[in-house]
């Protein structure tokens, strides 16, 4: 991901909050309802990627026209679509923003769309590492043996998760 700071900061619309949600539904299904609030601020930043603060918090972004959790926002409020759970050997590379190999996954939703964004969770705690862009839909990731299957696009520690607002 690109170097990415905040520019400025709004309330939106009603008409682009149905919006937004809509599309968060796209991606997590009936769990959009952990993320309503009837105020939503966005973040307009450098990068190719729109915050929204929920409660004052970057609980949600827009990616490609996509919307979903950031990690803090699937940290706060656990989620069980679109994820793939990762064994302990996988972990010290993810929080590098490792992307993800087949090995290392110990299962997958079956709601995964190639293309789309996932929570990659660690296998012992429950824990979101990270969120990253599916190679796969889920059932060819179950059937391969190697290669990449998503690409870490969010991790603890990167740019958007230090981001300044």
């Amino acid at each position: 991901m690109a170097k990415i700071s905040s520019r400025k900061r709004h309330t939106i619309r009603k008409s682009d909050l149905s919006r937004l949600f809509r599309g968060l539904e796209e991606e997590i299904g009936a769990e959009t309802d952990l993320f309503r609030s009837s105020t939503v601020e966005v973040v307009d930043t450098t990068g190719d990627i729109s915050l929204y603060l929920i409660g004052k918090k970057p609980y949600l972004m827009e990616y490609q026209e996509m919307v979903f959790p950031t990690l803090r926002g699937a940290i706060a409020h656990p989620f069980s679509a679109r994820n793939v759970v990762v064994d302990a050997g996988a972990v010290r590379f993810m929080v590098k923003g490792a992307d993800v190999m087949r090995p290392g996954i110990v299962r997958v939703s079956g709601d995964i769309r190639a293309g789309h964004p996932v929570l990659i969770i660690e296998e012992t705690y429950g824990k979101p590492l990270a969120v990253g862009i599916a190679e796969l839909d889920a059932a060819e990731i179950e059937a391969a043996d190697t290669g990449k299957m998503v690409r870490n696009f969010h991790y603890v520690g990167d740019e958007l998760w230090n981001i300044e607002i």
